[in-house]
């Protein structure tokens, strides 16, 4: 009776995980409740391996089952807990094809004043490093510039010390310039020369959108660069806290939370199909730096993992959190390359904590053989 019920339980898991994967490939835009399936995907994934050590102790001959899933679904493993323990980054690589990516969400450089701590500090410091930073491409989400010389000028001028200043060649992708001249956007910055450039707009009712350049290596191949920061969810930190730790927060916050999710989750889904029909045009090596607003599970990441490597589930170990905030396991910043590059090694900066997404850093090698094929 027992193991009757046991092998019961263990159909409905396998179910349960493969049913979950189809929810994970449903765009919100089509059917946006299956986001929700989506999400339990993680737990589904976690009880199978569970089910796995369960059944080797019992019977060998049923632990097939769940084991031939494990093996199938270890990529949707991978997503939510990389596990690459005896990976080491390689020192070394083939000159002029070794690229060092950084990724950063820098919330606006803290101008706001509700953001601004004492002599502009955390400012000050996030520009610093970024313009200190050793990195070869630098992709900025959430970008704030002051051209124009105001007050705090000398501090905000971004554009001047991380480009300018550094030697850096800079491609500026404006979505607001207030009434001072002080610029919003997203930008790129790079030591190596910028062949083309474009933005990738998604509606005039967002300012989230997409940018490229085209970057010519000094071995001579030319390779895409994509800095991506996809639509907001618009739910504050603090409501969804409160939404789950009291019967009367979830009654007062639940509703308005899920109406912004749903509009975000929509919003996304649309976004990222239009960066798919992109991507699938291009003939150069790329690379793609995103803050998805969104997890591992979702279908926005779903599509980007169809065809791209995700660098921290290649190299990384565990979940690899990169949200400063209190919201714990949070991974919603990446980097992705195309078949053509090796990831070598990803870093996520925990040490800075100036904003409240986490830098992240990955290095890469471009394979000489994929990338002839590819001009």
């Amino acid at each position: 009776m027992r193991r009757s019920f046991a092998f019961k339980f263990t159909l409905l898991i396998l179910l349960w995980v493969l049913a979950a994967i189809a929810c994970v490939q449903i765009p919100a835009h089509t059917f946006w409740p299956a986001a929700f399936g989506a999400l339990t995907l993680p737990i589904a994934l976690a009880v199978n391996v569970l089910l796995v050590v369960y059944w080797l102790l019992r019977d060998w001959r049923v632990a097939a089952l769940p084991i031939v899933v494990a093996v199938l679904t270890w990529p949707h493993f991978q997503r939510g807990l990389a596990l690459h323990p005896l990976h080491t980054s390689s020192p070394t690589g083939t000159p002029g094809q070794r690229i060092r990516m950084l990724s950063s969400n820098v919330r606006i450089f803290n101008v706001y004043p509700q953001l601004r701590d004492k002599n502009l500090h955390s400012s000050k410091a996030m520009i610093a490093w970024l313009a200190d930073n050793q990195a070869d491409i630098l992709c900025l989400q959430e970008f704030y510039n002051e051209p124009i010389r105001t007050q705090d000028g000398s501090v905000f001028n971004a554009v001047r010390q991380i480009g300018a200043d550094k030697d850096r060649h800079v491609f500026l992708s404006k979505t607001l310039t207030n009434s001072v001249g002080a610029e919003f956007g997203m930008a790129i910055f790079t030591r190596f020369p910028i062949l083309q450039r474009g933005t990738i707009n998604f509606g005039r009712l967002t300012q989230n959108h997409a940018m490229f350049v085209d970057l010519l290596l000094p071995s001579r191949d030319t390779i895409r660069v994509y800095n991506v920061h996809l639509q907001s969810m618009s739910m504050d930190e603090r409501d969804i806290v409160d939404s789950y730790s009291s019967k009367d927060g979830f009654k007062r916050k639940a509703r308005g939370l899920l109406a912004r999710y749903k509009r975000g989750l929509v919003a996304r889904s649309t976004q990222v199909d239009t960066l798919v029909q992109r991507f699938e045009r291009c003939r150069y090596p790329m690379l793609l730096c995103a803050d998805l607003n969104d997890v591992p599970y979702s279908y926005a990441y779903d599509q980007l993992a169809d065809h791209f490597q995700n660098a921290w589930a290649t190299v990384g170990n565990g979940i690899g959190s990169t949200y400063n905030g209190a919201l714990p396991f949070v991974r919603i910043d990446n980097q992705f390359a195309s078949s053509q590059w090796a990831v070598d090694d990803f870093e996520i900066h925990r040490e800075i904590p100036f904003s409240d997404h986490f830098p992240t850093t990955g290095v890469y090698q471009l394979n000489k053989t994929q990338s002839e094929t590819s001009k």
